[in-house]
């Protein structure tokens, strides 16, 4: 893969990934239109590595003390409590996920060869985000959150698998239906994206070992791409979410469906 495509779906992928409008669907129909030869599946993987680095540098002071809460398991201190409570929760979530991403990874990852899928897919993410502005928030924390909020999440989160459904847009709204604090319901997204794309990378760990050596600058300025892309909009989404503004992502998202779904049927 050249360079240049490979920074150019890098920043699409840092981008999109916690913009709520899907990396997988906009990488799609990047590749697409902008005529890039299909890059292999790895290429994709290691991407979403750039973004897990952001968000384990913008979230390192969440993710140590939670780190520091399962070392000290005997602590009974509130806050130490309330970080295994939130880890858990996590678990559980993640579980979920994990599961049903084996079962139906096949037949999703062949959803990625049509533009048809990512198109209509993002019209429903659209909607996922309209309607997130409109739903009052409980205002409870992660450690309260409870394992069936837990498992709905984990299930948003397996649904977002689809190219074209956002998967920050997707678990943040499912996250504030659960009743979580809308900066809460972000941060957990957020935090819930590691283990999801660890998990991916650890899946195809042998196709990326098997790289060929000519490729690897391409993948690691890509990653790097991400990764600075990434962590450049973290705070702005939380920002949106908090001011209740995802509904103007859901126009972006119906308008770049509408056009695609055009120009298909044109061409």
């Amino acid at each position: 893969m050249e360079i240049f495509k490979a920074i150019i779906l890098g920043i699409i992928q840092g981008l999109t990934e916690f913009l709520p409008v899907s990396s997988s669907g906009h990488l799609v129909l990047a590749e697409h239109y902008l005529k890039f030869n299909n890059p292999e599946i790895s290429f994709e993987i290691i991407l979403h590595l750039g973004s897990l680095f952001a968000v384990l540098l913008y979230f390192r002071k969440d993710i140590l003390s939670l780190l520091k809460s399962l070392i000290l398991f005997k602590n009974k201190e509130s806050i130490h409590t309330r970080n295994r409570n939130t880890v858990f929760y996590i678990i559980v979530a993640t579980t979920v996920t994990g599961i049903l991403g084996f079962y139906f990874e096949d037949p999703l990852t062949k959803a990625f060869s049509s533009l048809y899928i990512p198109s209509f897919m993002l019209i429903i993410t659209g909607f996922i985000l309209y309607l997130s502005d409109k739903i009052e928030p409980k205002r409870i924390k992660t450690h309260q959150l409870g394992i069936r909020k837990s498992i709905l999440i984990g299930l948003a989160q397996a649904f977002a698998i689809l190219p074209g459904i956002s998967r920050s847009g997707t678990t943040i709204t499912v996250g504030i239906f659960a009743g979580l604090d809308r900066e809460e319901a972000a941060r957990f997204s957020f935090i819930l994206s590691i283990p999801a794309i660890l998990g991916a990378n650890i899946l195809k760990l042998s196709n990326i070992l098997s790289l060929d050596r000519s490729v690897w600058l391409s993948y690691l300025l890509g990653t790097l791409a991400a990764f600075i892309s990434g962590y450049a909009v973290i705070s702005f989404l939380i920002s949106v979410v908090k001011k209740q503004k995802l509904k103007y992502f859901a126009f972006y998202c119906w308008f770049i469906a509408f056009i695609t779904l055009i120009l298909y049927l044109k061409y």
